[in-house]
């Protein structure tokens, strides 16, 4: 399947639909195998390929960044996914997917804050202004009441044009420093390759819910390790957050650490109160690409 054919066929829709049996499926009866994480000839550019099985399906997807893409006109982030025929271990389908996994990446977000996040949260704090940015907040408008949309961003000028593509989508966004916008927000999501904690743990309030969307190698942070011992943990896998999710900076005991599948299933009970932070951590697991990429085959006329 073309990267044309899985633009037109994905949606905010069937991306959480998806992204939600993928991280039940994640608590259940998948295997999720420790993710690869490489480089091309120039350093600068990386890939890592992260795979699952389940008793029906299996498959890897290998995702890369290629840093000067922006100035051939071309996506800095690609996505492959592959399905085996369970029958005879040969590949059976191989889908081109760069902006599906956009929409992916940002179901996980949407999946855990109707979860987690306060009913009526509706101002929204979103630390990047990258193409990602814009998909987490379709994803979140879908499942909270957002009135206001404050974008912290350290290029200026990136951070004006991300507003107005807000805008056109009748989202009431404006540029906010990184303190206004964590004392002011009902939910923080970061979507950046930031290497160093964002902002401040003391400016975020009670029952705000935050998410970690960038941390998704050995070395990458965006929270501040302060915060998680305010907060209640949650993630898309335990295993893999805590050696390459925001929580491989987290000193604490781990096994407070629960899989948001767990609160999907009512194993845990997720937000038990209007004044609990709650934070998720998404480091990205296949089973979101395999399970979109089944959704997709279905769809295909």
């Amino acid at each position: 399947m073309s990267e044309q054919e899985s633009a037109a066929l994905v949606s905010h829709e069937m991306a959480y639909a998806a992204t939600r049996e993928a991280l039940i499926a994640a608590v259940d009866d998948a295997v999720l195998f420790p993710a690869v994480t490489a480089h091309g000839s120039k350093q600068t550019n990386r890939f890592s390929i992260k795979s699952a099985a389940t008793g029906s399906f299996a498959g890897l997807k290998v995702g890369s960044f290629w840093a000067d893409n922006d100035a051939l006109g071309l996506p800095r982030h690609n996505s492959l996914i592959l399905l085996f025929d369970q029958q005879v271990g040969r590949i059976d389908w191989v889908i081109e997917a760069g902006l599906v996994n956009a929409y992916r990446t940002a179901a996980a977000d949407a999946v855990a804050a109707d979860m987690l996040a306060r009913p009526d949260a509706s101002t929204l704090a979103i630390f990047g202004a990258g193409n990602q940015a814009f998909y987490e907040v379709m994803a979140l408008r879908r499942v909270r009441p957002i009135t206001e949309v404050l974008v912290v961003a350290r290029d200026a000028d990136k951070g004006a044009a991300f507003v107005a593509r807000l805008q056109e989508q009748g989202v009431a966004a404006a540029r906010a420093s990184a303190e206004e916008a964590c004392r002011r927000a009902d939910m923080v999501v970061t979507a950046t390759p930031a290497r160093a904690p964002l902002f401040d743990a003391s400016w975020i309030g009670p029952g705000t819910h935050v998410a970690s969307m960038g941390s998704d190698a050995a070395g990458k942070q965006e929270l501040p390790p302060a915060l998680f011992e305010q907060a209640s943990l949650y993630c898309d896998l335990p295993a893999q957050s805590v050696i390459m999710g925001d929580f491989q900076h987290f000193a604490g005991d781990r096994s407070a650490i629960v899989a948001i599948g767990d609160v999907l299933q009512g194993r845990d009970p997720g937000r038990t109160s209007a004044d609990q932070i709650t934070i998720f951590d998404s480091s990205g697991i296949a089973l979101q690409d395999l399970c979109i990429a089944r959704h997709l085959i279905a769809m295909k006329p």
